[in-house]
């Protein structure tokens, strides 16, 4: 792929801005397929913008932390004493050994190859055997912070310098699921896998309705079928649709009080992109946090959290039960897509209507804000 290629998928691009849903085509096979593409995506895209990292209920007290890795950066996210969540650098200032991983509860951060220790916050505490070093000055030696933001329970990073703040550009959506309060919602099961496909693949599957029936005909299509699905109105850092429930499939709880009648019977389908889609319902919601590895390795870490406490572990089993099976079968078929990618013969094809497909278009036109112009240009 050159940077003619680039040119001309940054043109398809820019074109997805002007087309309406009833004229939309999906993108040439090298948007899924190209490494120099991916180069630029972790660059630009999950170097810049705000990614999710999983729910702050993660950590919930003073002195809980969580390693990760973003893009080439090792973080870690760490509830300080005072509260508040810090994202930091997960390497050690001395000789640059990851400090920890997993999750866990600490009062500081220990290296294990030399013992130096950081506080909560990311001071040094210790540097054992170093009071003898002349131009070592240990009390403005620390870890690099990252900013770091909240929003109705998810835990968001980015590594960019004085980014934006994402909660007014979140403000369309927070006012559509705000009855559905998911900052209350609790984490009662999560899960890291790998999936062979695009992360942009990925995210298409989870925000597209048309093929909920065709595809999850006894998993999914009996509570969220296909004819249920309407498209809303996407924001700058937000897009997505509605999900209705079936009026036969029986529901655990209503939800909050807060809920509409209309709002019980509906789950929000929503990507804050880059790094997260959700499926926001009443009764529980389903999540997954994005990052790709490969063109076609992505790292998909999943949770479901549920409202209210009245949940008995055949409930929750049965929740994870159904995710599980309707993930299986969206895997292989995205497996599935890439190798017909591969084609000689693959073309470009139409997008079904708003309803049903809209928001991929809403996907290709967020891209095209963030890197259709410098695509045109030569990347």
């Amino acid at each position: 792929m050159g940077l003619n290629d680039l040119a001309a998928l940054g043109m398809a691009l820019q074109e997805s801005e002007l087309l309406s849903y009833e004229q939309a085509w999906t993108m040439p096979k090298i948007y899924y397929t190209s490494p120099a593409l991916l180069d630029i995506e972790r660059e630009r895209l999950f170097g810049k913008e705000w990614i999710c990292i999983g729910r702050a209920e993660e950590i919930p007290n003073p002195g809980d932390y969580m390693a990760f890795q973003l893009c080439d950066e090792p973080l870690v996210a760490v509830r300080g004493e005072d509260e508040k969540i810090r994202v930091m650098s997960n390497v050690c200032r001395h000789r640059g050994t990851i400090l920890t991983r997993g999750n866990g509860h600490s009062r500081r951060l220990v290296c294990p190859y030399h013992h130096w220790s950081y506080d909560l916050e990311g001071k040094l505490a210790g540097a054992p055997r170093m009071d003898a070093h002349e131009t070592f000055d240990k009390p403005t030696c620390r870890l690099p912070q990252f900013a770091s933001e909240e929003w109705r329970g998810f835990l968001f990073t980015n590594l960019g310098v004085d980014p934006e703040p994402l909660a007014p550009r979140l403000e369309g959506l927070d006012r559509q699921i705000s009855n559905y309060h998911m900052e209350q919602q609790k984490l009662r099961w999560v899960a890291d896998e790998v999936w062979h496909t695009n992360w942009k693949c990925l995210i298409e599957n989870f925000m597209e309705g048309y093929h909920l029936s065709p595809l999850h005909k006894t998993t999914l299509a009996p509570v969220n079928p296909t004819k249920l699905c309407s498209h809303f109105e996407p924001g700058d850092a937000f897009f997505g649709y509605n999900a209705g429930y079936s009026a036969d499939y029986p529901r655990s709880t209503r939800g909050h009080p807060d809920l509409s009648d209309a709002e019980v019977v509906n789950c929000v389908m929503f990507a804050i992109p880059p790094g997260l889609v959700s499926g926001c319902g009443g009764d529980y919601s389903s999540f997954i946090c994005v990052q790709p590895e490969t063109t076609d390795r992505v790292r998909a870490k999943m949770g479901l959290i549920f409202y209210g406490d009245g949940w008995t572990k055949e409930s929750v089993d049965h929740a994870v039960d159904l995710f599980n099976a309707t993930m299986a079968e969206d895997k292989t078929v995205l497996v599935d897509m890439l190798r017909g990618m591969a084609s000689a013969h693959h073309a470009r094809g139409p997008l079904a209507p708003a309803a049903f497909e809209g928001p991929v278009l809403d996907f290709y036109r967020y891209y095209s804000r963030r890197l259709g112009k410098e695509l045109v240009a030569g990347a």
